[in-house]
């Protein structure tokens, strides 16, 4: 059977597992039995993908990340070099907790950046962007961006990765694509024609 991804010889792809078509594994990377990786992804350099986790098209992963058990990455996630994700609340090494994971959705368009810790059970909005560094400890709202430790909201981010500014009626424009976004309530959402 023709394989429709590339992993490089150095990574180990365990039996079970889903790997979409055109998909990028690099060196020294492991993909556990169980886990689903959609089409056209990019593994970098020593990056774990552990039993059960789930991710869509388009997710690019950096170097040195462990996806743990409980996490599901939808479409087009960017996950930043070194970032973390845990699944366990109240870890420790004497208390077995297999199967008491803490799910963690980041979901469609979302980017985390270098170094950042994702506390599990806290999902990660359409569109957000999570600063380098930050300290995830609740969910974070679409279009969303945090920073810091414990990680606090700071503005509102563009589809394409630009802070939005909000005139008197409550409407933004991204000044790379010149979508149009309305904040109501709290809520952000994109202006469609």
């Amino acid at each position: 059977m023709k394989q429709d991804f590339f992993a490089h010889e150095t990574a180990i792809i365990d039996e079970g597992c889903e790997i979409g078509k055109g998909t990028k594994i690099w060196h020294f990377s492991h993909i556990m039995p169980d886990c689903r990786l959609g089409e056209n992804c990019n593994l970098g350099q020593n990056v774990v993908v552990s039993n059960g986790v789930i991710l869509g098209n388009n997710v690019k992963v950096q170097n040195n990340v462990s996806i743990y058990t409980g996490v599901i990455c939808e479409d087009n996630v960017f996950l930043g070099p070194s970032m973390v994700f845990t699944n366990v609340v109240n870890p420790r090494s004497a208390v077995i907790r297999r199967g008491q994971y803490s799910q963690t959705v980041v979901k469609e368009g979302a980017s985390i950046g270098a170094n950042a810790t994702i506390v599990c059970g806290h999902d990660i909005g359409r569109y957000s962007f999570i600063g380098a560094g930050a300290v995830v400890t609740r969910t974070v709202p679409d279009y969303a961006l945090v920073v810091g430790n414990p990680a606090r909201q700071v503005g509102w981010m563009s589809e394409y990765g630009h802070r939005l500014n909000f005139d008197e009626n409550g409407v933004a424009v991204c000044p790379e694509s010149g979508e149009q976004y309305k904040i109501n309530d709290g809520i952000v959402s994109k202006i469609t024609k």
